[in-house]
C-alpha cells in the first residue's frame, strides 16, 4: 500500500490511519472522513490493489451519502490490502487484527463491503465491539442476505424512471456485478416488471435479450458458478455489459468502470449507479450531454447505509427498508428534480443537497469539522 496522503478540503479527511501488524503480515489503512453529524459508517474493503487515495474517495462518498440521507453520522471507508478470497481462518487472522488495531478510532464504526461480510463484522464485533451489517444471531441485518441497498436502487429507479419518460414494467436491464448489491437489485427490479437482458460478473457477461431468469442466475452463484461457464444465451466479455442495448444500466462492481473512453458507447437511458464511484464525474458529464440520465451513486446505493445506521440503534428490517423507501424517494425526487430545474448534471445537485446538510451540521460542532 502507497504512503500517500489523499487531497483534503473543509469537510475532510478528519483522520487517515496507517495499520500494519508485521507479525501477521497486516497491511491496511483507514479514512475518517467527516464526522461533524456523529460517528462515521463506513464498509471494511478487502482488496489487494487498493490504497489510501481510493479509500478517501469512498469515504467522501459515505459521508455525502449520510448528509443526503439525513443520517446522524459522518463517513469512512476502511481496507485491508489482502485477496479477498483468502481461506476463512486467514481471512479471520486479519480482520481481527485489523479491528484490534482500529479499536481505540471511536470514530469509525465498521461495516461490510467488498471481501468482507455479516461473518467478519461479527467477529469486528467480537473484538471491539463496534460493527454494523451483522448476523441476525448477534441483532443484526446482514446487509448482503437481505439485500437493503438494491432495494434502495428499486425505489431510486421508480422515481428516476419518471423523470426520463421510461417504464419499469417490461425495461430491460443490465447488472454489472452479481454480488450482494447487484442480485438484489435484479431480483427487487423483475419483482417490479423489469426484465434483466445481461448480467456480468468478473468472469463473463451473459445475455439474452428475451430475458434472463434471475432466480436461476442467483442460484447458480450461490453454487460458485462462473458466468463463462453459463449455459444459456449468449456469452460476451466481462465489459460487454456495459455497452448492450438496455432501457437501465446498474454499474455494481469496481470504481471507475465507466469513463470517457466508454461512455459514448452506454446504449441505456437510465444509470442508477450500484457500486461506489463506478462513473468518473467526466463520464456522467459525457452521459447527460446525450440526455442519459445518470444517478449518482450518493443517492442510488445509500441503502445500505442507512440500513446500517438504524441497525446501529437497534431498528428492524422492517423499519429499516421502509427508511430507505422514504429517504431515497425524497433524495431521488429532490435531485432530479433540481437538475432538471437548475440545468446541471444530477451529481452536482446531489452534492448542493450533501453540502447544505454538512454545512448545517459543522456549523454546529465547536471546531466544525473537528
Amino acid at each position: 500500500m502507497r504512503r500517500v496522503l489523499p487531497e483534503g478540503d473543509e469537510l475532510g479527511p478528519f483522520k487517515v490511519v496507517h495499520v500494519d501488524v508485521p507479525a501477521v503480515g497486516l497491511k491496511g489503512v483507514l479514512v475518517v472522513d467527516n464526522v461533524a453529524a456523529g460517528p462515521a459508517i463506513g464498509g471494511l474493503r478487502i482488496s489487494p490493489t487498493v490504497d489510501a487515495v481510493e479509500v478517501a474517495r469512498l469515504a467522501r462518498a459515505m459521508t455525502l451519502k449520510s448528509a443526503i440521507a439525513a443520517l446522524p453520522h459522518g463517513g469512512a471507508k476502511s481496507a485491508i490490502l489482502a485477496d479477498p478470497h483468502l481461506p476463512r481462518e486467514r481471512k479471520e487472522q486479519l480482520v481481527r487484527a485489523f479491528a484490534r488495531a482500529l479499536a481505540s478510532e471511536c470514530d469509525y464504526i465498521f461495516g461490510p463491503d467488498m471481501g468482507s461480510d455479516e461473518t467478519a463484522m461479527a467477529w469486528v464485533k467480537d473484538e471491539i465491539g463496534r460493527a454494523t451489517g451483522l448476523p441476525r444471531a448477534l441483532g443484526g441485518i446482514p446487509l448482503d442476505e437481505v439485500g437493503a441497498t438494491g432495494w434502495g436502487l428499486r425505489h431510486a429507479a421508480e422515481v428516476a424512471a419518471g423523470f426520463c419518460g421510461l417504464k419499469l414494467t417490461s425495461a430491460r436491464v443490465a447488472v454489472q456485478g452479481f454480488g450482494a448489491v447487484g442480485r438484489h437489485a435484479a431480483r427487487f427490479l423483475t419483482e417490479r416488471g423489469a426484465v434483466v437482458v445481461a448480467a456480468a460478473d468478473s468472469s463473463a457477461t451473459v445475455y439474452d435479450p428475451r430475458g434472463l431468469e434471475v432466480a436461476r442466475l442467483i442460484e447458480y452463484k450461490a453454487a460458485g458458478g462462473r458466468f463463462a461457464d453459463w449455459r444459456g444465451g449468449e456469452v460476451l466479455p466481462p465489459q460487454a455489459v456495459l455497452e448492450v442495448e438496455c432501457d437501465v444500466l446498474i454499474p455494481a462492481a469496481q470504481p471507475d468502470v465507466i469513463h470517457p473512453d466508454n461512455a459514448e458507447r452506454v446504449k441505456a437511458r437510465l444509470v442508477l449507479e450500484g457500486a461506489n464511484i463506478p462513473v468518473t464525474e467526466a463520464a456522467e458529464q459525457a452521459l447527460h450531454a446525450r440526455g442519459v440520465l445518470c444517478v449518482p451513486d450518493i443517492v442510488a446505493n445509500a441503502g445500505g447505509v442507512i440500513c446500517a445506521a438504524l441497525e446501529y440503534r437497534g431498528a428492524t428490517q422492517a423499519t429499516a427498508f421502509a427508511a430507505i423507501e422514504e429517504r431515497l424517494r425524497a433524495a431521488t425526487e429532490w435531485t432530479l428534480k433540481t437538475a432538471r430545474e437548475v440545468g446541471i448534471t444530477p451529481r452536482a445537485a446531489a452534492l448542493q443537497l450533501a453540502r447544505r446538510n454538512l454545512d448545517e451540521a459543522m456549523a454546529s460542532r465547536r471546531f466544525g469539522l473537528f
